[in-house]
């Protein structure tokens, strides 16, 4: 088993101030792999202190220092693509051909489109005799995620690092292993010490006194609803922002006029991907109530194509869930289901015919659910589709907005205006139309109790900025 037992602080490898450690677990095999301490308040000092002092000079860098920095950080992560995309596979199950095609490409392709909004910005924006100008926020405070790692630790670092902030990383203990290689290419890449911060943890002792750290100027957190609201609370008594991308339960509305195989097939696979443990995932599929028994019937056939298997194996198959607590969460919702009296079309409680180690679970799906139930208001973050019916168009509007998330949704429709127009409708921070992909260049976001601010493209890199009026910058004409 590997040890991991350093911390990444102001420019060097550096001894925890605990002795505390926890295992990392593959799992795939429900074994420890790696072993990483856990830090603790004094060791967030250490970083936060790192940060602070290297904020002054750092900030004061020219974009094309700082687009120089960001191009060899891009060269040293995809000098170690493989390296992240194995720690990715192996801390959080993603199978060989995600971590390869999705998973650690999201790293490269945030570095790119951070460097593109670099190049273009305008800091200083002059109206009339005055001037918008636009600073670092300061010392930033990350907590990330373990579902999609890599993704939504870069789509923080750099947008971070060309504004000029400095900051300190909490990866999720869960999924430590990738953001350690991150560590290794920002050293090679000669980020300036203390710029760059990583202390591992959990929520409680690294989480909590990070959030709460009167020196720093800003909070970013990926992750649930109910951790959040924790993140914001200890963050408010500092007056600190905070930015957050939390839980989701997107709705898929397939309208009357569009292909309805298609549409529901191609709406399986993407609420299956990445074993369903996506917060932007379409898990309510809204099918007109003529059209259900047909759309469950194309679901079931779907569901049943989808492979579950090693993350290690080739193959464009599903793997296992993240974790022990992740598993028992699913089967505790699936169950639900079926007690919730909801129609199962496809998988069910229990661990696939043929595995009886790992964290994996049955692709499932369910039928003739109402929106009353818990399978359709909470998020499950496995691979499990609610089937809802609706009457007519406004009826879907209305059963997709009545849920407490609002982070992305989704229309199916033979006519794009009217997409559109049922778009228009939507309370949530994105809608995919008729099965259009992801957009880095777009904000990522959502309504509601799936967070506030931005990431990705322009409105992620405003995030991390303050702007600031110079009244008399420029003399009347």
């Amino acid at each position: 088993m590997k040890q991991y037992l350093q911390f990444y602080i102001n420019g060097q490898w550096t001894e925890p101030a605990g002795k505390a450690t926890l295992g990392v677990i593959d799992p795939a095999t429900e074994e420890a792999v790696a072993q990483i301490s856990l830090g603790n308040k004094q060791d967030v000092d250490a970083a936060v202190a790192a940060a602070r002092d290297a904020f002054d000079a750092f900030s004061q860098t020219s974009r094309d220092d700082r687009i120089a920095l960001l191009e060899r950080i891009l060269a040293e992560y995809k000098n170690r693509f493989d390296d992240i995309a194995t720690a990715i596979s192996t801390e959080m199950g993603a199978p060989k051909w995600l971590a390869q095609k999705a998973q650690a490409p999201m790293g490269v392709a945030h570095l790119n489109q951070t460097i593109a909004v670099l190049r273009d910005f305008e800091f200083v924006q002059e109206k009339g005799t005055s001037a918008d100008v636009y600073e670092p926020v300061g010392v930033v405070g990350m907590i990330t995620p373990w579902n999609w790692p890599m993704n939504q630790i870069m789509c923080k670092v750099a947008p971070a690092l060309a504004a000029g902030c400095t900051m300190v990383l909490k990866p999720s203990e869960v999924a430590p292993l990738s953001a350690l290689v991150l560590a290794e290419v920002m050293d090679a890449a000669g980020v300036p010490a203390g710029v760059f911060n990583l202390v591992n943890g959990d929520g409680e002792g690294v989480g909590a006194p990070l959030s709460a750290h009167p020196d720093v100027d800003m909070m970013t957190f990926t992750g649930s609803t109910r951790a959040g609201i924790a993140v914001a609370k200890a963050a408010a008594d500092t007056v600190k922002r905070v930015a957050q991308e939390l839980g989701g339960k997107s709705a898929n509305i397939i309208l009357d006029d569009a292909d309805l195989d298609k549409a529901v097939s191609a709406g399986v696979r993407a609420c299956f991907v990445n074993t369903g443990q996506s917060c932007n995932a379409p898990t309510r599929m809204l099918v007109p109530r003529a059209l259900h028994e047909q759309a469950a019937a194309i679901a079931k056939k779907a569901a049943e194509a989808t492979e579950v298997g090693d993350p290690r194996a080739d193959g464009r198959h599903i793997g296992p869930l993240s974790s022990q607590a992740q598993f028992d969460k699913v089967q505790r919702m699936i169950q639900q289901g079926l007690d919730e009296g909801a129609t199962l079309v496809a998988g069910g409680t229990g661990r696939p015919d043929g595995m009886d180690k790992g964290y994996y679970v049955k692709p499932t799906v369910f039928a003739n659910v109402s929106n009353d139930m818990m399978i359709a208001r909470e998020e499950i973050f496995g691979p499990v589709l609610a089937i809802l019916p609706y009457d007519d168009e406004a009826d879907a509007v209305r059963i997709a907005n009545d849920s407490p998330y609002g982070l992305s949704g989704y229309v199916q429709s033979g006519s794009l205006d009217r997409a559109r127009r049922v778009a228009a409708r939507l309370r949530t921070g994105q809608v995919h139309l008729n099965g259009a992909g992801p957009d880095l260049a777009a904000p990522f976001g959502g309504y509601k109790q799936s967070g506030n601010g931005r990431e990705w493209g322009e409105h992620g890199f405003r995030e991390f900025l303050e702007v600031k009026a110079i009244l008399g910058y420029s003399e009347k004409s």
